[in-house]
Parts: structure tokens; sequence; C-alpha cells
């Protein structure tokens, strides 16, 4: 009784609901100051071309006006808000109810969690990360000719849309990938989880800095080790152009291989890693400051409760 009245609590307490707005709102945040890094990698990733980050801003800026940096912001800003909250609700939960147990906190069991925790965003908010990419290359010009125009009038109207023309399983496109790729944020979570225990070991407080810095080295291995991963979901997400990129096969692994094997095909090995100078640049620091507010957040609130936590949540 008391280990399923454990589970319950981790589960449902107030504690774990304030890990997950802080996240939420952490990711919120970053994201905004960043978004226009955002855009370049999405271009990056969308169509063919290897131009750099600051080149593209530049271009974008230039040919379709200051703001085409932000567009999308709305939809990405909801989704990422939604995503978040529900992988900072689940891990927290996961991490309050294996704290109950026996045995210390392990790198494996923070990847463990991580993972659960993965799938339950991607089931849940997979839908809202399609239309998010639609509406983000709506309006874009293009520069393969095989990508053609859509024409949503908002989040609530491409749902509608895309139900009707292409089926409720659309939204669901890049599920597979997004499935494997829930080690991203698994293996981000398991680095920042055990830099931030080796930091205040001894009971020693952690910095703002080093929660930025430890944020950007646990993104950054993240990202490296799952980016082509993430290419082949943005292509499945962007399925308005992929004619011949439909996920038709039965098994996962050799979907993934025949999609990679197919950007290899077009636009060489490196094309894997298309994007990638942009994402690292945005993952990284979008990452770092998002932890930095989390961890203010919750620390904020967890003394005026009146739990004294000193970062070690």
């Amino acid at each position: 009784m008391s280990n399923n009245g454990g589970s319950a609590v981790g589960l449902l307490s107030y504690e774990t609901l304030v890990h997950a707005v802080a996240g939420a709102t952490g990711s919120v945040t970053a994201m905004s100051v960043f978004f226009p890094l955002d855009t370049a990698k999405s271009r990056l990733q969308g169509q063919s071309g290897g131009l750099a980050p600051p080149v593209i801003l530049a271009e974008i800026a230039k040919e379709e006006g200051f703001l085409s940096l932000y567009r999308g912001w709305f939809p990405v800003i909801s989704s990422l808000c939604c995503s978040n909250f529900v992988y900072f609700y689940t891990f927290n939960a996961l991490k309050k109810v294996a704290a109950a147990g026996p045995g210390k906190p392990r790198p494996s069991k923070d990847l463990l969690m991580g993972v659960v925790a993965g799938v339950v965003n991607v089931l849940l908010t997979t839908p809202m990360w399609v239309v998010n990419t639609r509406l983000k290359l709506q309006g874009v010009k293009f520069r393969d000719e095989d990508l053609h125009q859509t024409h949503y009038r908002g989040i609530f109207d491409a749902f509608s849309q895309i139900i009707a023309n292409e089926g409720v399983g659309t939204l669901w496109n890049g599920t597979l990938p997004s499935l494997i790729l829930v080690l991203n944020p698994a293996v981000q979570f398991m680095f920042y989880e055990a830099l931030k225990r080796k930091a205040g070991k001894g009971g020693k407080k952690i910095s703002s800095a080093q929660i930025f810095l430890i944020g950007a080295i646990a993104k950054a291995v993240a990202t490296t080790v799952t980016y082509p991963l993430q290419t082949v979901q943005a292509i499945l997400r962007n399925q308005v152009s992929a004619a011949g990129i439909k996920a038709t096969y039965s098994n996962i692994w050799v979907f993934v291989i025949s999609i990679n094997i197919l950007c290899c095909r077009n636009h060489g090995v490196l094309g894997l890693y298309k994007g990638l100078e942009a994402k690292l640049l945005q993952t990284v620091l979008t990452a770092a400051l998002m932890f930095v507010v989390y961890e203010k957040i919750t620390s904020a609130t967890f003394k005026v409760m009146g739990l004294n936590k000193k970062m070690k949540h």
C-alpha cells in the first residue's frame, strides 16, 4: 500500500506540477529569444542549399521581411509549451516515484525515465508539431520544385484541412522517428542530471552560470548524436512535398534506414547533417537558457512553499 501511495503522490503532487509549469515557461521564454535560429534551421532542413545560418537569416529578412523570421511563432510556442509541460511533468513524476524506492539516482535510471517521458510526450503532442511545421513553412519561397504551397488560416484551420484532405493519420506523420528521437531529450536529461549532481556534490549551491553550461553541454551531446533522425522527422512532418517518402514500412528500423538512404542519395552523407550548425546554435542556447529559467522558477516557488530544495530537485 505504501508503494502505491508513493506512486500516486509522485504522479499527482503539486511539486510535480511546479516542475511542469516551470519547464514549459522556461522553454517558451528561451525559444522566443532564439526563435530566428529555429527559422533558419527549418529552412536548411526543409530544402536544398548549404548556406550558413546568418546568411539564411539575412536572405529571409531581405526577401520576405523581418517579421518572417518569426513566422509560425505562435504555433511553435503553443506546441512547445504543451510538449515541455507533458515531458517535465512525466519525467519529474517518475523521478519522485523512483526517489521513494530503493537505490540511489543513477544515469541509467535518468535515461529510462527520459525515454518513458519522451514516448508519452510524442504520442500526445505529435499532431501539434505536424501542424506547427506546416504553418512555419507556409509562404516560404522554396528552391525545390516538388514542394508546393499550403493555405492555412491558422492552427485550427490547419488541423481541419489536414484531417479532411489527408486523413487523421497524417497528424502523426513522423511518429516513428520521433519515438526513436525520445533518445534526444532522454540523453539530454541523463547528462543534465548527472552533471548537476556532480556540481552540487557536498551540498554546494549551483550557480545560474553553471546551470547554463551544464544545460548547453547536455543538449550539444544529445543533438549531435540524434541529428540524422531529426532531419528525417522534419521531412516527414512536411509531407506536403515528399511523394516518395511515405511511411509504408511496418518495421521501424527498415523505414528509418530507407529514409536515410534516400537522403544520402539525394544530398550525400552530409545531407543527413544539413542544418546541424543552425540546430546546434539554436538548441544549445535555447536549452541552456530554458534550464536556467526552469531552475530559477522552481527554486523560487519551492522557497515560497517553504521547501528548501537548494537546486537538488
